[in-house]
Parts: structure tokens; sequence; C-alpha cells
């Protein structure tokens, strides 16, 4: 069975994980991995390369409306750190405290780009970051 929420939860919900995101001093940082992806957040990483690490504005998000939001301009990589196939994202505050992970793709994925394929040196971007919490 799935649960469905009032608005009003799923914003709270929401604007939780722009404060984790947003803990500490600065602002909090999108990292791209290769390899498997660890089975929840709390799960360290385990052989993984990092690939790039991308800067959040901060506040990383404005509040949420109607279960979604629409991430702050997230600074580029101007050059990735390693060379690798892109699978997964970890998302961590200023003090590297995880906040969440997800799948990488180029379609239908957690965060997509356009090709998962990182190229060491070449600056790796993404243009846009939403969260939805919604219903099914």
């Amino acid at each position: 069975m799935v649960l469905g929420f009032i608005a009003v939860m799923r914003n709270a919900r929401l604007n939780e994980i722009t404060a984790e995101v947003d803990g500490g001093a600065g602002a909090g940082l999108l990292r791209i991995y290769d390899g498997t992806r660890p089975a929840t957040a709390d799960t360290a990483l385990s052989g993984n390369t990092l690939l790039a690490t991308l800067t959040f504005s901060d506040p990383s998000f404005p509040a949420a409306s109607a279960g979604a939001m629409v991430g702050n301009a997230i600074a580029d990589d101007a050059a990735a750190d390693a060379t690798g196939t892109a699978s997964f994202f970890r998302v961590v505050d200023s003090v590297a405290s995880t906040v969440m992970d997800g799948d990488v793709g180029t379609a239908g994925s957690d965060l997509n780009l356009n090709a998962v394929g990182i190229t060491v040196g070449i600056r790796v971007q993404v243009t846009q970051f939403d969260l939805t919490e919604g219903n099914p």
C-alpha cells in the first residue's frame, strides 16, 4: 500500500532536506561517483571513485511548495577529479555529513546528466536539481 500525505507534510519533509544540506557553516556538496551505490545513505562508500564535486548555493533550495522544490544554482566542477562512469551521487553538508544518495543516468534517474562518462579535467555541470515529495 502506498501512503498519501497532505501538502504541508510533503513540504515539511522537503524543507528538512534543505536544512540538512545547508548544515554546517558553508554550502553543501553534490559528489558524483562511479561503482555500486551503497545500500543506504548511512552506508560508507566502498571502493568508489569520486569523479566530480559540485557546490550548492547556500541556501541550497528555496522553501518547498506543493510538495516540490527546484534547487538554487549549483556551481560547476571546473575540472573533474577522475575519469569514470557516473552511477550515483551523494549529497553532503559543509562538514561532509551525508544527507542523501541517488542514482545518476541520462534519463529517468534521480540526477540526469547529458552523459554519464566523465573525463578528468573536464567541466561537470548540473543545470537543475529538483526534489519532489509526491503522492502516487
